[in-house]
């Protein structure tokens, strides 16, 4: 049995999609309370455990760090000590973020990590108490996660697009889109072969090919059929509270040499959300 953190997010509302799973919400594990998300696992009969909770606030976490760190360091960090007292399995999803996203090479595994923000410097401890739990994990560091689910920039694309003819976007970040379906598939398919004892570590999974944000909203519109005019902008002339990093390229090589996984087209992965959102319509 796989037991899931996360039940409305992206990636867990695509998990329960493709899986029988477990997933608790907040209400029945809340990443404030680690203590609470250990004994879940330890009075659960799971083989695998999978963190799809976050706190992903990003620019809110500038004056929560505490809160953001609790949740996304101490939590997940706890819930791997537990799995590896039960001998089973921890995957946990990471971001670009803990990366300051200098020059313009993709982000290999082992290179220097330097988050630029509060999220990202949460996100980089939960990776290190991981590690340090001793138990077997993988950790799947991503990018610009989006879906039918939630609130992501496809879904704000389209919502702007309803009253809006004309838009800036910023077209200096570079990355990845990486579809929620595609991320999900990926951890399941790895949750046996981890528990294994086959690979384990940190993964990078980001969607291709690389893009700006406007670029991606030109894709965004042009695939949904909308006539709206984008005008790039500078990251600099785009000011918010937390800083992001210009250069969010992952380089997948480790997870398609430990299991044949390719990084997804999120072109591809963007033309089923766009399905998927007018069947619910």
């Amino acid at each position: 049995m796989i037991l899931v953190f996360g039940k409305t997010g992206q990636v867990a509302c695509e998990l329960q999609r493709q899986a029988e799973v477990v997933a608790l919400g907040r209400d029945a594990a809340d990443l404030s309370e680690p203590a609470a998300c250990a004994q879940a696992i330890r009075d659960s009969d799971a083989t695998c455990v999978i963190n799809a909770a976050a706190y992903t606030a990003v620019d809110r976490a500038e004056d929560e760090e505490a809160l953001a760190t609790v949740i996304n360091a101490a939590a997940p960090s706890t819930m791997a000590q537990a799995c590896a007292a039960k001998g089973i399995p921890f995957l946990h999803i990471s971001t670009d973020y803990v990366f300051d996203g200098s020059g313009d090479a993709p982000w290999q595994v082992d290179d220097r990590v330097a988050p630029l923000n509060a999220y990202g410097r949460s996100k980089l401890a939960g990776e290190q108490g991981i590690a340090q739990a001793g138990g077997r994990y993988a950790i799947l560091r991503t990018s610009w996660v989006v879906s039918s689910h939630g609130n992501n920039f496809v879904k704000t694309m389209l919502r702007l697009s309803q009253t809006r003819d004309a838009l800036t976007i910023v077209d200096d970040q570079i990355g990845g889109p990486t579809p929620a379906a595609d991320i999900a598939a990926t951890l399941l398919r790895i949750a046996a072969p981890i528990g294994a004892g086959q690979g384990g570590g940190l993964y990078h999974y980001g969607g291709a090919p690389w893009v700006s944000w406007k670029d991606f909203a030109c894709e965004i519109f042009a695939q949904a059929h909308r006539d709206v005019t984008v005008t790039g902008i500078a990251n600099q002339d785009y000011p918010t509270p937390a800083a992001r990093p210009r250069n969010s390229r992952l380089d997948c090589t480790r997870l398609r040499q430990d299991f044949g996984i390719e990084a997804p087209d999120w072109r591809a992965g963007l033309a089923r959300i766009l399905s998927d959102l007018e069947a619910a319509r």
